[in-house]
């Protein structure tokens, strides 16, 4: 039987090193206790921005703009990000996480309630990347998916929390059950849109990758 964390942890060693400065900056984030995809999500994300060549990309969830910056970094420092954060004292460290960084050119933060700031948007995004709060994803999808280009590639992060989304819901603490029923929902919704294909990923902490059907 293969062990899952040797697997792993082996695949990982075979990865080429980030910048220093963005492991440095993953390395802050961790001690400053600032969620930022796992080590497996990063790859993916990685791979998929530089295959995928998007000339923007639409981002719900900045937090301190580790994933903006491993994404515009992944693309050849050529794509256009807009990311959107709510969360007010993370806000002025993504920005100068990016001016640091010499993206603030290219990756625009916008602040306020991702539900209310997606509504303000328009044109297409050839790729949105979502990770924002958990339970929030079914009511920002109206949205994403009035964005999201046809034939665009819709990335949702943390939709297995860790596990617990194999449960029942009864077998989880009380105050994660909204977040338990809400995420199932979400599924749902991908796996029967008529706008979307989709495919669940047992990736860092889950992965769905949804792409919008061009008819």
């Amino acid at each position: 039987m293969i062990n899952a964390e040797r697997i792993r942890s082996f695949i990982e060693s075979l990865e080429p090193e980030a910048p220093q400065w963005l492991t440095d900056l993953e390395r802050q984030a961790i001690t400053d206790m600032v969620p930022i995809i796992r080590k497996e999500t990063q790859q993916l994300l990685r791979f998929l921005v530089k295959y995928h060549k998007p000339e923007q990309i639409l981002e719900v969830g900045t937090a301190v703009g580790f994933s903006a910056l491993l994404m515009w970094e992944a693309s050849g420092k050529s794509t256009r990000i807009t990311t959107i954060e709510n969360y007010e004292k993370r806000i002025p460290i993504a920005r100068e996480n990016f001016v640091k960084n010499g993206a603030d050119a290219q990756i625009t933060l916008l602040e306020g309630d991702a539900a209310e700031v997606l509504k303000t948007l328009d044109g297409t995004y050839p790729m949105v990347f979502m990770d924002a709060a958990k339970g929030q994803y079914s009511a920002f999808l109206p949205e994403v998916l009035r964005l999201l280009a046809p034939g665009g590639l819709l990335i949702t992060d943390n939709v297995l929390q860790d596990g617990d989304l194999l449960e029942s819901r009864y077998a989880v603490t009380r105050r994660d059950r909204t977040i338990h029923a809400r995420m199932r929902d979400y599924l749902y919704e991908l796996m029967h849109s008529d706008l979307l294909d989709s495919t669940i990923l047992n990736v860092g902490d889950g992965m769905a990758l949804s792409v919008k059907k061009s008819t």
